[in-house]
């Protein structure tokens, strides 16, 4: 489970989609769906993604926050000498819904396909 305390104590204040951007940047990639959210490549990279906070509302027990997230993948080719797919990294985005828990913090992560 994601745990985000930083925007927690953050919300309802101006600086609440900073701080939220900044606590999902600092995650481990691994820590998303990303795999779910490929279309032009096959396989999602570990390493460094960017994010754009879209919307957030607010339920009586959960702050829902809708996400791009930025990030790479490549198209897994059979490593053949005369493969012709492409190895050079592919830009990919995709969107989540963060549902973070008013009381504890803790997040789950919906990946949101079209």
């Amino acid at each position: 489970m994601i745990h985000l305390p930083d925007s927690l104590r953050a919300w309802n204040s101006p600086r609440f989609k900073d701080v939220l951007k900044q606590e999902i940047e600092n995650l481990e990639s691994r820590q998303l769906p990303l795999q779910q959210g490929v279309t032009t490549s096959s396989y999602a990279l570990d390493g460094p993604f960017q994010v754009m906070i879209i919307g957030v509302t607010e339920e009586p027990a959960f702050i829902r926050a809708k996400v791009g997230v930025f990030f790479s993948g490549i198209i897994a080719g059979c490593s053949c000498a005369d493969d012709p797919t492409p190895v050079e990294p592919q830009n990919e985005y995709c969107e989540m819904r963060f549902s973070i828990d008013k009381t504890t913090g803790e997040a789950a992560v919906t990946p949101l396909v079209d």
